[in-house]
This record gives C-alpha cells, structure tokens and sequence, in this order.
C-alpha cells in the first residue's frame, strides 16, 4: 500500500492530508505556523507504520470541497471523497461512522451518538473517538454536543468547533 500527503487550506491554517490507494486517511489541522515541520509527519508516520511520500495536488479536489464548505456550502466528505478508516477500530470507528450521519446545521448529543453507534451507555467513548478523529473536520465530530446543550470541547480549540456550528447555522439560516 502507499502513502502519499499534501497540504489543504482551512480557515484555521493548512491541515496534512494523508491518502492511501482507497481513500484519505488522515486529516490534521496543524497546531503550527508551518504545517510542514517534521513532528506532523512523524505523528502519521508512527501511526501508519510507514513515511507518506510528498504528493503534490494530491489534496486538489479535497481542497475545493473544503473550499466550498467554509463557504456554506452542505458538503458532506465521506459522500465525494473515500475514507480510508485503517487508523481507527472498534468502537470508535462506528461512532465516527455515525457522527457523518448528522445532518448538516444539526447537532446530537454524545450520548445519542452512542446509541446510534450500537453501545448505549458510552457518551464517554463518543467523546473519545470525537478528540481522536484522524479526519478532523471531515468526519463532523463538531456536531456532537453534551446532552445539557454546551459545546464541549473540540480538541484544545473550543473556538473552532463555535467557529464550524456557526458558519453552519448561518449558512443554513441563509438558505431558508
């Protein structure tokens, strides 16, 4: 199997898109001004077993779905681009399944994605597979809220889960 990256564009920085042969396998939004650093890589290298070779336009089409996302467009990814889901298992890979079953503008609680996911009882987990997601932004886990109706948290960046719910909403609003 190879492996290839590249870069895309968001509104929070430049995100490593990760590709295998059947579909995107990671999505990281950078923590740094320069995506590129060596750390990135190394954190999917050790992940996938192996070094992704530099792609360059491999992340085109994925740059312009997301581009017409963070334009307020309902993009929903798993329907225009493959997911490759090696790097997630168990449980936590049916709750992520299940979160890209929340429609766009609408929100669910941890503990109705559980139930949905076939484990009733584990919000815990929900929100655990949510923080671990290697497809940030392209799996919704934005979408899943705490059953009091707070945000909860979206990584270390609470600001950009308001930020995505928001352009949402609004798009939605929008369109109505």
């Amino acid at each position: 199997m190879e492996f290839h990256y590249d870069f895309a564009p968001t509104p929070f920085g430049d995100a490593l898109a990760v590709f295998s042969d059947t579909g995107i396998a990671s999505f990281d939004l950078s923590e740094s001004e320069d995506p590129s650093v060596p750390w990135l890589l190394e954190g999917v290298t050790r992940r996938l077993g192996l070094v992704p070779e530099h792609r360059a336009g491999a992340a085109d089409a994925l740059s312009e779905l997301l581009a017409a996302y963070f334009e307020g467009e309902p993009v929903r990814f798993d329907e225009h681009v493959s997911f490759d889901w090696r790097l997630v298992h168990g449980f936590p890979r049916s709750a992520l399944q299940a979160i890209c079953e929340i429609p766009w503008a609408e929100t669910m609680s941890y503990g109705e994605v559980a139930v949905r996911a076939g484990s009733p009882g584990a919000a815990r987990a929900v929100g655990t597979a949510c923080r671990l997601t290697p497809l940030s932004v392209l799996v919704p886990v934005h979408r899943v809220i705490r059953a009091d109706g707070d945000l909860g948290h979206y990584g270390a960046h609470p600001e950009r889960k308001r930020y995505l719910l928001d352009l949402e909403r609004d798009a939605a609003a929008s369109r109505s």
